[in-house]
């Protein structure tokens, strides 16, 4: 067996040729030593980004640049946001994802610039009340993932019917992860024994996003009642002293249920997406089902 070739040694992974040249330039006077110090860590810099496998994966495009190792390193591609990018720039972030295999999820995205969108890709997903689009290399890929509560989900709730706007949002973003959800709506805490109908089926969830406005009681009460995380996401639905979502923001973030976490105000995306994270981490698990179920008869109140 022969051994193995040297090979050449490098620094950052930098072609040794360009080195060389480097160093020719500073023998022969035409490049001060500091100047080539500066090109060597510049280019170090630059081959570290594009060839290390927890920070590569770019696609420099006019306008942005694409962060397609995204995928790899965090489970998930990148997300476009579209509000303020032009139809053409965000065309062209989805070529790259889709060159590089990956499903595309737009939110905040208009309905001018989702129809242009839709005309451009043939398969296509736009929920104009999560203001959402999905983009795929196939049909198949936009499919609605099968609930099955013995497998890890993430319940989707809602205090009111004027926040299904977030709700929506939030699914499309749990589908464009491929996770399951459970819809559970219009069950504010004026209606509480709403919340008590649904609880043996919260408690089969992986996770639990709540989206309430008004004075924001929905998330700790019914985190009250589960023992999985419960992501709040505060809106901006209500009368003058909601102050936009600022009063429920205020009052999720002072609950004293300890498995409450707060978003951003009307944030549905941010919400499923932390949900979504808890769901996938436990469907790799051996048998794919949800750890977190705890049997009727093991719930006792305190």
């Amino acid at each position: 067996m022969n051994p193995p070739a040297p090979q050449t040694p490098s620094v950052g992974d930098v072609a040794p040729s360009d080195l060389l040249d480097l160093l020719a330039s500073v023998a022969k006077g035409t490049m001060g030593v500091e100047q080539a110090a500066g090109s060597v860590a510049s280019m170090i810099s630059a081959a570290n980004v594009g060839a290390r496998s927890d920070l590569g994966g770019v696609a420099a495009i006019p306008g942005a640049t694409v962060d397609l190792g995204r995928r790899d390193r965090c489970g998930f591609g990148e997300v476009i946001y579209g509000e303020g990018k032009s139809t053409d720039l965000m065309i062209r972030i989805v070529e790259a994802q889709l060159d590089a295999g990956q499903t595309c999820l737009i939110t905040r995205i208009d309905p001018t610039s989702a129809a242009q969108l839709r005309r451009h890709f043939p398969h296509t997903h736009h929920n104009p009340s999560a203001r959402t689009l999905r983009i795929a290399q196939n049909t198949e890929l936009l499919a609605t993932p099968v609930l099955d509560e013995n497998v890890a989900h993430v319940a989707v709730v809602t205090a009111g019917s004027t926040d299904a706007s977030v709700a929506e949002e939030a699914v499309e973003t749990l589908t464009w992860m491929g996770i399951a959800h459970l819809r559970v709506e219009d069950i504010g805490v004026a209606g509480p024994q709403r919340l008590l109908a649904a609880v043996p089926s919260l408690r089969k969830a992986a996770a639990i996003v709540v989206i309430a406005g008004m004075e924001g009681a929905l998330p700790p009460t019914v985190a009250g009642h589960v023992g999985v995380p419960v992501f709040a996401v505060p809106t901006s639905t209500g009368y003058g002293a909601n102050f936009g979502g600022l009063t429920p923001l205020m009052g999720m973030l002072t609950a004293c249920a300890p498995n409450v976490a707060v978003v951003n105000i009307d944030a549905g995306f941010k919400g499923a997406y932390l949900g979504g994270l808890v769901a996938a981490q436990l469907i790799t698990n051996e048998n794919g089902k949800h750890l977190n179920e705890r049997p009727a008869n093991e719930y006792e109140g305190v």
